[in-house]
């Protein structure tokens, strides 16, 4: 049989809480929503889920489903057939099998970027190309690689990265375990099982990854001075941080930076 040529088609959906699909349905292309906003109801013929804000689904072919508003509602769709083999090995990883749908969760912060993205890619689809077919497969490799990336597979990750995300956004104070616990309902020692299920680190692990990650970009996409960079990661002493950021990179933060000038050429520019 021979392979449908690549398709994609790609929008933002907004629907009202009264709003649902009148009967199952299947489509000839994969399907693949993340919800933006809201909180909604998705079924196939072996379950009801409930999705909100952040959770992926992707429907393979031929799977009957259906969805229901329970909110008013705002989901990224893509529609895929015929696809290119670079983003197919993509597509597979999220598919699982093909032989039943698959529901992820995205954190708020991921969630967020993501939209960026989509958004663009909705100006891409819109303006005219010179290579169309090309253009259109990388961008959507690109998002289905974020989605690969920073969805989690455990539902019960939606609770979790909660605290994931109030880590990442308070890098500069130190959390306490009880209260990351409080924010998700759990208790200190089940908090700390299922993070570590899921991101496989410990919270205060996670959190120095995100510091290092945080003091990289600082260092190499800004001008800011070490004394600010220190700060705004989590350390009131330059020279605590010059020597977490050695121990880790086997460099201190100055010699980095001036090593990723170098690299990139921009060293000894006007």
């Amino acid at each position: 049989m021979e392979q449908p040529a690549f398709h994609i088609r790609s929008f933002i959906g907004t629907f009202n809480e009264d709003w649902y699909d009148v009967g199952f349905h299947q489509n000839t292309t994969l399907e693949i929503e993340i919800v933006l906003e809201g909180r909604g109801l998705f079924e196939w013929p072996e379950r009801k889920v409930y999705i909100e804000t952040g959770h992926v689904v992707v429907i393979p072919p031929g799977i009957s489903h259906r969805f229901a508003a329970v909110t008013k509602v705002r989901f990224g769709v893509f529609h895929l057939q015929g696809m290119p083999t670079d983003l197919q090995e993509v597509v597979d990883k999220l598919a699982c099998g093909y032989d039943q749908p698959r529901i992820y969760a995205m954190s708020r912060i991921d969630r967020d970027r993501f939209e960026k993205l989509f958004r663009e890619w909705l100006r891409v689809l819109a303006s005219p190309l010179k290579d169309r077919e090309r253009t259109h497969a990388v961008w959507a490799e690109l998002l289905l690689l974020y989605m690969h990336e920073h969805a989690q597979t455990d539902l019960q990750a939606m609770t979790i990265t909660k605290a994931a995300d109030f880590l990442r956004e308070n890098l500069s104070h130190n959390v306490q375990m009880s209260d990351l616990a409080e924010l998700t309902g759990l208790t200190v020692a089940g908090f700390r099982r299922t993070f570590e299920k899921i991101y496989r680190l410990s919270p205060k692990q996670y959190q120095q990854q995100c510091r290092m990650q945080e003091a990289k970009w600082l260092l190499s996409a800004t001008d800011k001075d070490l004394n600010e960079i220190a700060e705004q990661v989590g350390f009131h002493r330059l020279h605590s941080f010059s020597q977490w950021f050695k121990s880790v990179e086997g460099a201190s933060p100055s010699l980095w930076r001036k090593r990723q000038k170098t690299m990139h050429g921009y060293e000894g520019r006007p």
